[in-house]
């Protein structure tokens, strides 16, 4: 019903930059809190920002000045814009979200996550 996929994700020098992209998809769907997480290899997954729908945002002390979450609410899509990037930024980045739909006649609140896309970022 309700489909989040990232984009974005690659290969890139310590110092570089990224860009990642989250598009929501599905019936009458509005979204609303929409979120990064990052998962690094053998340990648990943790937020890296937050976005309300007016655009409130919060950040992991770690990015703090480096990465900017934002969003475009007519196109369902989040983006994480990661700058000054270093090894240890090195994860499989998800997209979370809490999501609006319409199935059967009525609307619907759940929480969804994306497939995930691999940032690397090589010393």
């Amino acid at each position: 019903q309700v489909q989040l996929l990232e984009s974005g994700g690659g290969l890139v020098q310590a110092g570089g930059s990224l860009n990642l992209s989250c598009v929501a998809s599905g019936n009458r769907i509005s979204i609303n809190i929409m979120a990064w997480y990052r998962q690094h290899q053998g340990k648990q997954r943790e937020l890296v920002a937050r976005i309300t729908r007016s655009d409130s945002t919060n950040y992991v002390d770690s990015v703090k000045g480096r990465f900017t979450i934002s969003r475009d609410n007519a196109k369902n899509t989040v983006y994480l814009l990661m700058n000054s990037l270093n090894p240890e930024d090195t994860a499989v980045y998800y997209c979370n979200g809490d999501v609006t739909y319409y199935s059967g006649g009525r609307y619907y609140m759940a929480n969804y996550w994306g497939q995930g896309t691999q940032v690397t970022v090589s010393s």
